[in-house]
């Protein structure tokens, strides 16, 4: 329907033509992508646009850059946004999310951890990048690349970065390989094809990968450790337990793990024991309170035989009577696997010991158990007796834990 000729239309309202003060404040909430394209519409924009202030807060959320920083660089905020962006712009969506996680990890080290601190390797530089895949014929994810931007891995030391495991005769630790390293284990033999070590531990050889092609039945950028098909008729067949869908989201998981308190650290290492918090049981003045781990070094699909190691903390509360001290004398398990098979276990002690626990005192201890299913679950009661009054026995719940398999697939070899 036509205007009524006597009506005059209202002139429409330009974006330049509004005061500076509210101009900025709109400019403020654009990404920094629309920023940069305003420096193009006219002159005024061009001029607003380079603001300084609309740039600290690009440079707080992509790169993660300080006050304190701004002041030792001496640069403005618009001049350290392009000058970083012209370094890591290929990684501005990973960046924040990656050096958080090192920064966190490096904080938590240092307090619980610190000669960790020393294995962590500098940086490395795109062009060590660039070569690495001209190597390996083959392209590395962003997010792998903008880690080692950051920290090319660490030395081949113990403790390994990513976690230990500790039985009476089976010791693993994981160490972060460097970028020359893990090229040089680069894999195209059949079975691992075109799949890239990240992990290594020098007492098992045990190492984590991650493929870098959807080749053999796995996913593009997949990680997993990789256990050999027994009963197999081609020997390159192999079995992957998977432990990540993507390196941003296998190194930002571990590290959320460790730096809340997840793992457990024993002997200045990371014990990748999975403690979930309902699995507690109290009774009398006696906590008991149980955390697991899963081992695929130790475990095998063809036959079935799934390994488990678990670590039992048994606490008396602090508030207990002297005379409520008492000694461990014989446990009692009923374990249960998927199936709902059950076997039960009875014996003296717990790994050869009978632990006195007094007000304040805490034993724990280490012991492991298999399921011909992939996962199962373990329950049962400690038997003490009071060392002021022999004649009193008593039992002491140990709740029930569940230990499962983490998702596995079969090479397509």
């Amino acid at each position: 329907m036509a205007a009524p000729p006597d009506m005059e239309l209202s002139p429409t309202l330009s974006l330049e033509l509004l005061p500076t003060d509210p101009l900025l404040l709109i400019l403020s909430f654009l990404d920094y992508r629309d920023l940069v394209s305003c420096c193009y519409l006219n002159r005024r924009l061009n001029q607003l646009s380079s603001h300084d202030p609309l740039w600290k807060r690009h440079c707080k959320k992509y790169w993660l850059i300080s006050e304190k920083e701004k002041n030792r660089r001496n640069q403005s905020w618009r001049a350290i946004f392009i000058s970083t962006y012209s370094d890591l712009g290929r990684y501005i969506h990973y960046y924040a999310t990656l050096k958080k996680a090192w920064d966190d990890l490096e904080q938590y080290l240092g307090q619980w951890c610190p000669r960790m601190i020393s294995s962590l390797k500098e940086s490395v530089r795109e062009e060590d990048l660039d070569a690495v895949e001209a190597q390996i014929r083959c392209k590395l994810p962003d997010d792998y690349r903008c880690s080692f931007r950051i920290h090319n891995g660490q030395k081949l030391v113990v403790p390994g970065l990513m976690g230990s495991m500790a039985l009476s005769n089976h010791y693993r630790s994981e160490d972060l390989l460097d970028i020359d390293t893990a090229a040089g284990g680069f894999q195209q033999r059949l079975g691992l094809k075109q799949c890239l070590p990240l992990t290594f531990c020098i007492h098992t050889g045990l190492s984590q990968y991650m493929a870098l092609e959807s080749v053999e039945g796995r996913n593009k950028y997949e990680i997993f450790y990789q256990c050999p098909e027994q009963m197999a008729r081609n020997p390159s067949t192999i079995v992957m337990f998977i432990t990540g869908t993507s390196y941003l989201e296998w190194f930002t998981s571990y590290v959320n793990k460790v730096v809340t308190g997840g793992y457990p650290i024993i002997r200045d290492q990371i014990f990748r024991y999975v403690h979930d918090k309902d699995c507690v049981a109290t009774t009398e003045d006696i906590t008991v309170s149980v955390s697991t781990s899963f081992l695929p070094e130790l475990s095998s699909v063809h036959p079935p035989h799934y390994f488990f190691t678990y670590r039992i903390r048994i606490e008396m509360s602090k508030d207990a009577l002297p005379e409520n001290a008492c000694q461990l004398e014989s446990r009692y398990w009923r374990i249960t696997n998927a199936k709902g098979d059950v076997e039960e276990v009875q014996g003296p002690g717990v790994v050869g010991e009978f632990p006195v626990i007094s007000p304040g005192k805490v034993y724990e201890y280490t012991s492991c158990t298999t399921f011909t299913t992939t996962s199962g679950y373990m329950e049962g009661y400690y038997t003490f007796h009071c060392l002021y009054n022999k004649d009193r026995f008593f039992n002491v719940t140990i709740p029930r834990f569940h230990m499962v398999c983490p998702e596995f697939k079969v090479s397509t070899a």
